[in-house]
This record gives C-alpha cells, sequence and structure tokens, in this order.
C-alpha cells in the first residue's frame, strides 16, 4: 500500500493563523456557551501553535 503524499502551498504557520482566524469568526456568530468556549479555546491553541512553530524555526544565533 503507497502512501498518499502532497506538497503543502502554505506553510504550518499560515496554516495555524489561518485556522485561528476561522475559528474565531466561526466562534464570534455563536451565542455565549460552551461551544464557543470550546471553539475559541481551540483558535488560541492553533495561534500558540503558530508562534511557537515560528520561534523553533527561527535561528538561534544570527549570522555575523
Amino acid at each position: 500500500m503507497q502512501r498518499r503524499r502532497f506538497k503543502q502551498t502554505q506553510s504550518l504557520e499560515e496554516r495555524l493563523f489561518a485556522e485561528s482566524k476561522r475559528l474565531r469568526a466561526d466562534a464570534r456568530s455563536l451565542p455565549p456557551g460552551a461551544v464557543r468556549d470550546r471553539l475559541l479555546r481551540k483558535a488560541r491553541q492553533a495561534e500558540t501553535g503558530s508562534h511557537m512553530s515560528k520561534w523553533l524555526t527561527s535561528p538561534l544565533h544570527p549570522s555575523k
């Protein structure tokens, strides 16, 4: 069995940031409650993941 492979067109940071924007937009359309809170928590997690990925891939020591 062969694996399906495809090339990502956006970086992980971009995909996570777009997902957080989408989740926040979805949450805005909902009334206050558990479902809205869950969407907002997922949005924060996606943003945090985006920031962490950017931080981990940044150069630790800039070349001089």
